[in-house]
């Protein structure tokens, strides 16, 4: 009895660790290809220890884990200078001061982005469905795109991390 019940264990502690292990490899599998399928697009795709010796801890936080800044703390919120704002990973050109506008959300925003230089995805997280803004140039994370804009122009609010773009002043 004895016996038994020491080879029913062995065998028991066997298919979890083999139910864990090929949990494990499925997880790897999918992130292997999830990060295929998100780079294969970009013109600029680097591996993360390249992005983290290029980005400070706070732009790779939000450009490449898809972080947030806390609110009302961004450089470029009360910011309204002429110019061109590109992203702080690639220097694409996304959005321009003319269409940056105060939402009183704490982010700097814009009603529209320059045609070609953002891509959207679906974001199902935290339990909301929202839009997630991407660098189209190198798949950075900006921020996120709503319908609560500015009735007058496009309607759109993209709401944007500061740390994710620089700002380039008009020459």
């Amino acid at each position: 009895m004895k016996n038994i019940f020491i080879i029913l264990m062995t065998f028991s502690f066997n298919s979890c660790n083999s139910q864990t292990k090929n949990a494990e490899v499925k997880k790897e599998v999918t992130k292997q290809t999830q990060t295929k399928k998100d780079t294969m697009d970009f013109k600029i795709v680097k591996t993360d220890a390249e992005w983290k010796a290029q980005l400070t801890p706070e732009e790779y936080a939000v450009l490449r884990e898809k972080g947030t800044e806390r609110p009302y703390t961004g450089e470029y919120d009360k910011h309204f200078e002429k110019g061109m704002y590109v992203c702080a990973a690639c220097e694409n050109p996304l959005f321009t001061s003319d269409t940056k506008f105060d939402s009183h959300c704490g982010w700097p925003s814009f009603d529209e982005a320059i045609k070609g230089a953002t891509i959207y995805h679906k974001d199902t997280s935290y339990g909301m469905i929202r839009t997630e803004v991407m660098c189209a140039k190198c798949g950075g994370h900006l921020g996120h795109v709503f319908d609560d804009g500015p009735k007058e122009t496009t309607g759109q609010r993209y709401c944007t991390n500061s740390v994710s773009i620089k700002f380039l002043p008009a020459k």
